[in-house]
């Protein structure tokens, strides 16, 4: 900071707000703290007793507030992301199409240990809408060091990209409903119009629903149909539980797939079971799907419809913040629910 004759001052910044006093009418700020001198704000500036005036001095080896978040949120913004304009030395990052937020946090936690810059995001993992903002990119001071911004594109080539919104990919889905009391219409199929309503709102669609009775040759029979006829993506419905009836764990099993997990840490949702067939997933859904509004399903299927494959560690690491509160009116997903990291 420095004092300067206002004459000079064309191209600088201001360290603080300039107060404009016309007797018997007004008292107003006429320049904001950051505003950057033109030549046309001189005469203003003289009209009212301002000779000389406090600035940041902008050069090559510093940036203005409003340029370096630009430049800030440019590395830190990946696909599906849009940039507001820059006020204050902040640019907000809003969802450009409707997907899966994903931030990177080590990069994000890499960023925030530089000073005098601060990014802050929404937790990763979780569908957004379009223009729904995810991020914000602040400058501290009203001019910063280049050399910051520098480091800060470096980590984000590196970990490229530091927040992006994944597009979600339309997927044919195959259910298979287990059950002999559904099997043999002793019971009425719910499932079924729970699971086609949460893959629409998905956009993706049921390809073909199969029922078949607690038998472990049936279901993994009726995988290998699916797999045969084209499913992306493959769930089955029921039997999920230790009870001896419970059969379609094993019916997974011995249809041949590869198994993640059979458990999550998540509640509602702990009896769930992942697999893949090749790169097509199956999922042995717990029964709380049908009557929970937010549940494993709610957190696992759309990164796989992001054409995520998820690991053992992917499904571990819902423990933290996998505790659902069963609110009586659900704020899913504006809550802690499945965002522990």
């Amino acid at each position: 900071m420095r004092v300067v004759p206002v004459y000079q001052a064309e191209g600088m910044v201001l360290c603080h707000d300039v107060t404009e006093i016309i007797p018997g009418k007004c008292k107003e700020r006429a320049f904001k703290k950051g505003h950057i001198i033109k030549k046309e704000d001189i005469p203003r500036l003289l009209t009212i007793g301002k000779e000389h005036i406090y600035v940041w001095e902008v050069n090559e080896q510093k940036l203005h507030e409003n340029d370096a978040a630009v430049r800030l949120a440019r590395s830190v913004a990946g696909p599906g992301l849009q940039l507001a304009e820059a006020a204050e030395g902040k640019v907000e990052l809003k969802a450009g199409i409707n997907g899966l937020l994903k931030v990177n946090t080590e990069a994000l936690e890499r960023i925030n240990d530089i000073d005098q810059l601060a990014v802050a995001t929404l937790h990763s993992n979780q569908m957004v809408a379009v223009d729904r903002k995810v991020a914000g990119c602040k400058i501290i001071p009203l001019v910063i060091a280049t050399n910051k911004l520098q480091r800060i594109e470096q980590i984000c080539a590196a970990y490229y990209p530091v927040v992006e919104v994944k597009q979600l990919q339309a997927c044919r889905v195959g259910v298979i409903t287990t059950g002999s009391e559904v099997y043999h219409g002793r019971i009425k199929d719910c499932f079924g119009p729970v699971l086609t309503e949460k893959f629409q709102c998905l956009g993706s669609s049921v390809l073909q629903q199969i029922f078949v009775p607690d038998d472990i040759a049936m279901i993994a029979e009726a995988i290998h149909r699916l797999l045969q006829a084209g499913a992306d993506l493959i769930v089955t419905t029921g039997g999920m539980s230790v009870d001896p009836d419970d059969v379609t764990p094993a019916g997974i099993r011995a249809a041949g797939g590869r198994i993640i997990t059979y458990g999550a840490p998540t509640l509602p949702g702990a009896m769930f079971m992942l697999a893949y067939f090749g790169s097509v997933p199956v999922l042995g859904l717990p029964g709380c799907v049908m009557y929970h509004r937010s549940t494993i399903f709610d957190l696992v299927v759309p990164r796989l419809l992001a054409g995520e494959e998820l690991t053992r560690k992917d499904i571990t690491r819902l423990g933290h913040g996998g505790l659902c509160l069963s609110c009586e009116e659900c704020r899913y997903p504006e809550c802690g629910f499945g965002k522990g990291r």
